[in-house]
């Protein structure tokens, strides 16, 4: 059977770009479309959270990226403010900068929050992509495909010259966005419901520094009587580069039609906002779009899988579009490749919608949420009804016990509003529940602090491979998340875990490798690990690609035939090759997990822009 590709995927948003470049990181062919001339147009997506940047950091682009991004300390406070050069009504420490917070993100990943704008998050991913092997086509429309039992038929328009074409692959993946052809294509079901509000946005340019330099933000949300239709019910300046490009979004009717886009219009909405009556803005985009409250129950249809957008449709709220978009990708990319390689059955790819379901759901349910989460603050600062802002004022200026009473009302609604703007839990405590996790026995987890609200790093099955600094030999501190990734299964042990490192070699599987924590080079001086671990030191994980536990043995095995029997076990219900499974795996995992494998620019990438 001939075959034009392994994997091919239509959309070059984060998903489809994530994917293409993990899966030409790891050796496979990868041809990517898109129907447009080039990448995004808007800076849609922005926050790029602790999880995704982890992802970048397996895939050697985290570097890449942050030069590209508002470093994380320009991230927050989030201001309520009557415009920005107006009275303000209250703050948040957002993205874990506060002092209460920072503590715990900066103990749960060793890498920073960042503001990415869309366009230049994919442009880096494009460029290391193409750089590694992926073949990319812009103006490439899909039309529609056809499987069958050993591949996809996937047939395409070029836009440019108006010829159809044909392309066969093993595996289809549509990253197409919200307004999905390929999940509609394969029927997927969804629940919840679409165009539950409309949203107006401008980009535009402006020089707003003398107004926000001294208090850094991304988000200032604006109370003015033109603030916007809908539930939030305050306007919103988003920092798109600091300081002088922006986006204003606010709530709109659309029983009414189309909000008024015209420059007028909109220059002396954006005065009000900022508050300055002889600003000269420069408009450069308008769009509206919905807000959606919706997510499939199943990502998969035979071999084709669908991510992203196309599966979780809910608001910007809280960050999670994008960042959910990228670990749905890194989640199905190793799955494709070790069943390609034929290390893995093709029942392991049923781990995506086992897996990824629940995450999606619980961000759609999130999103839409933090929403409804600003009805209480609007309340506390406007009372019953939404009146004259110098009413506003005066109540929370108010000396006697009814000023105390709207002033103490601020509190706890704020403190609702950090399940948006501090929702550190929601990215970091995500636990797998699959074919590919061998399930823990025992109690099940518990949840000493709000799981939404506080990172609570495991060892346990299913869980993150929690991070933990240890000392390098040349004294600088690595993480424990350093030993995981590149490709590979790596069975994490320790320094008397002696029977576990006989035990893969033994197996002599190209695919996995042993860290053991403290050998030369990767020393628990601080005994963070020791904590973590929550087992023997003679016990073992099993990580996978992805950076989850798939499986724990938390007591000492010191007999290297009991350690192998347990490790085969394990690793034959991961991959779906059962228990009995022998050691012969075709093909190599190369050297992909060095920096030099990461950076080679193979001679046979391309990217076709018409």
């Amino acid at each position: 059977m001939q075959y034009d590709t392994d994997v091919f995927i239509v959309g070059t948003g984060p998903t489809g770009l994530t994917a293409a470049l993990a899966l030409a990181t790891y050796g496979v062919e990868t041809q990517v479309i898109t129907r447009y001339p080039w990448l995004s147009n808007t800076p849609r997506a922005h926050i790029t959270n602790q999880r995704a940047m982890e992802v970048f950091r397996d895939l050697g682009v985290e570097q890449d990226i942050l030069r590209h991004g508002s470093d994380w300390h320009l991230m927050g406070d989030t201001l309520f403010t009557t415009s920005l050069a107006g009275p303000e009504i209250a703050r948040i420490r957002a993205w874990g900068t506060g002092e209460d917070e920072h503590g715990n993100y900066v103990k749960a990943s060793p890498c920073p929050m960042a503001d990415v704008p869309q366009p230049q998050l994919e442009a880096v991913l494009l460029r290391h992509a193409a750089g590694r092997g992926a073949h990319v086509r812009f103006s490439t429309e899909y039309l529609g495909h056809e499987q069958d039992s050993d591949g996809v038929t996937v047939r395409v328009l070029d836009r440019v010259t108006g010829v159809e074409s044909e392309v066969r692959c093993r595996y289809l993946i549509g990253a197409d966005g919200a307004r999905s052809q390929i999940a509609e294509d394969i029927g997927l079901a969804y629940e919840g419901a679409s165009g539950r509000a409309t949203t107006a946005y401008v980009q535009f340019r402006a020089d707003l520094r003398t107004h926000v330099e001294h208090r850094p933000s991304i988000l200032y949300w604006i109370l003015t009587k033109t603030a916007g239709h809908g539930e939030i019910g305050m306007g919103l300046l988003r920092a798109v580069h600091p300081w002088d490009e922006w986006i204003i979004g606010w709530g709109v009717d659309p029983s009414l039609g189309q909000p008024d886009f015209s420059e007028a219009s909109l220059v002396e909405r954006i005065r009000t906002v900022v508050g300055d009556e002889s600003l000269e803005p420069e408009i450069l985009h308008t769009s509206t779009w919905q807000v959606n409250d919706s997510y499939a129950i199943e990502y998969q249809s035979g071999r084709v899988f669908c991510g992203g957008d196309a599966v979780h449709r809910h608001p910007p709220s809280g960050g999670l579009g994008s960042n959910t978009s990228v670990q749905d990708a890194y989640n199905l990319a190793w799955k494709l490749v070790y069943v390609l390689k034929g290390w893995a059955a093709p029942g392991l790819l049923e781990s995506y919608s086992e897996e990824r379901v629940p995450v999606g759901r619980q961000v759609v349910r999130r999103a839409n949420q933090s929403r409804i989460d600003f009805g209480p603050l609007r309340s506390a600062i406007y009372g019953s009804t939404v009146g004259d802002l110098n009413e506003v004022l005066a109540r929370l200026q108010d000396t006697s016990a009814k000023g105390a009473v709207v002033r103490d009302a601020l509190a706890p609604a704020l403190k609702l509003k950090n399940y948006e703007f501090n929702a550190h839990g929601v990215e970091h405590n995500q636990r797998y529940t699959s074919r590919a996790i061998v399930a823990e026995t025992g109690d099940p987890e518990g949840w000493p602090e709000d799981p939404e609200l506080v990172a609570q790093p495991a060892s346990r099955s299913g869980a993150k491979f929690p991070h933990a600094w240890l000392v390098g030999a040349d004294g600088r501190r690595i993480s424990t998340l350093d030993l995981a990734g590149g490709g590979a299964m790596t069975l994490v042990t320790g320094l008397s875990g002696t029977a576990w490192e006989t035990a893969v070699g033994r197996l002599g599987l190209a695919f996995l490798r042993t860290a053991v924590i403290d050998s030369p080079g990767k020393a628990d001086l601080y005994r963070t690990w020791q904590r973590l671990r929550d087992g023997d030191e003679a016990g073992a994980l099993l990580i996978r690609p992805d950076g989850y536990v798939a499986w724990r043995q938390k007591c000492a095995v010191r007999d290297p035939e009991d350690a192998e029997r347990q490790l085969r076990a394990a690793l034959g219900q991961v991959l779906g090759r059962g228990s009995d499974w022998l050691t012969p795996i075709p093909n190599t995992l190369e050297d992909i997990d060095t920096p030099s494998a990461r950076e080679r620019i193979r001679s046979t990438s391309t990217i076709t822009r018409r």
